[in-house]
């Protein structure tokens, strides 16, 4: 059995009967070609908000589910998981899992999945698209079209850096900051790297060197409580005047404020950020006044194929995680 709930639907007892039934819970609408093989393992609940589930109404259908497949937005803290007594795995539709309470899950034996390795390179290709557009100064040269102020060929007007040959500090040296670095070394760049486990092209440096000496520092970390605020007003001061900031990682791993102050003050040269803190960001919030920061809405790994393989993944996490078999990718098992 499928049964979709929609806002604004089933607030009566009828829709909760509804919710609490169902053996599986997906709290964003996907394909149903891709979201099928769930309905071998149970009946199965999508909501079909574009919005986020509201954080009662998964609260209400967690009663009595055993397997979860949520997003980034969804809150998986003590207070759900004591919702749930009888949930056995949750299946994140994304690598990182900031989001989920793993440890708690892991007291109460709940296996866990995310979909590392499916949107690499897909996020990569943004980080690096990021990295040229702020670079060239792409979106500045666009609104001067829109906005008239595009006149006669000027030797010195609109004048970036070269992606060519500069020093690329990557900070993460995982799966996207690998994937980066492969991208790098075409545009004959210099690779600086920071990494507590991982190895790859270039030159591995403390992240202070890293700071003082890139031309562009691209953050490709996951948030832990270590990498949460890792780039605040000290290492912005570090960065030299002409450098760009890139952040592909997590909003939080930069300290927002710190950030504001130093494009206000002209520290850095400018930055590309696909996620924010918070996110997403108001339209008249600070960083959308500076022409030299550009800001996307969270899509680094928004490609069709992509996503859709993510949703794949988790949809296979979900279903061997209830099996009882080994997942594909299994982050922590209790």
């Amino acid at each position: 059995m499928v049964s979709t709930v929609r806002p604004g639907a089933g607030e009566g007892d009828a829709g909760l009967r509804s919710a609490i039934v169902a053996e599986i819970l997906v709290t964003r609408a996907l394909p149903e070609d891709l979201i099928a093989p769930l309905h071998e393992v149970g009946d199965v609940e999508v909501w079909a908000g574009d919005e986020p589930m509201p954080r009662h109404r998964i609260l209400e259908a967690v009663t009595g589910v055993r397997g979860l497949l949520c997003m980034l937005t969804d809150r998986i803290d003590a207070v759900l998981l004591d919702a749930a007594p009888r949930l056995e795995v949750v299946s994140q539709m994304a690598v990182g899992v900031d989001n989920i309470d793993v440890a708690g899950c892991r007291r109460r034996s709940i296996r866990v999945g995310h979909t590392p390795g499916v949107l690499t390179e897909t996020v990569a290709d943004t980080a690096f698209a990021l990295l040229g557009a702020v670079v060239r100064r792409l979106p500045e040269g666009e609104r001067a079209v829109r906005e008239g102020s595009w006149g006669p060929w000027s030797p010195f007007w609109m004048t970036g850096g070269d992606l060519h040959g500069m020093t690329l500090g990557i900070v993460g040296m995982g799966r996207v900051g690998a994937a980066v670095a492969r991208r790098a070394t075409g545009f004959g760049m210099e690779i600086l790297y920071t990494s507590r486990t991982s190895t790859g092209p270039g030159r591995r440096v403390e992240l202070d060197e890293l700071l003082g000496t890139a031309d562009a520092v691209m953050l490709c970390v996951s948030l832990t409580d270590e990498t949460r605020g890792l780039v605040g007003r000290r290492e912005l001061s570090l960065m030299r005047s002409d450098a760009y900031l890139v952040n592909v990682a997590r909003g939080e791993v930069v300290d927002t404020d710190a950030l504001v102050d130093a494009l206000a003050r002209g520290e850095i040269a400018g930055a590309g950020l696909d996620v924010t803190d918070p996110e997403p960001l108001t339209p008249d919030h600070p960083l959308l006044g500076f022409p030299n920061c550009l800001v996307t809405p969270h899509i680094a790994s928004a490609s069709v194929p992509t996503r859709r393989a993510m949703a794949g993944l988790a949809v296979r996490n979900l279903v061997a995680g209830l099996r009882g078999e080994e997942m594909p990718a299994e982050l922590s098992r209790g």
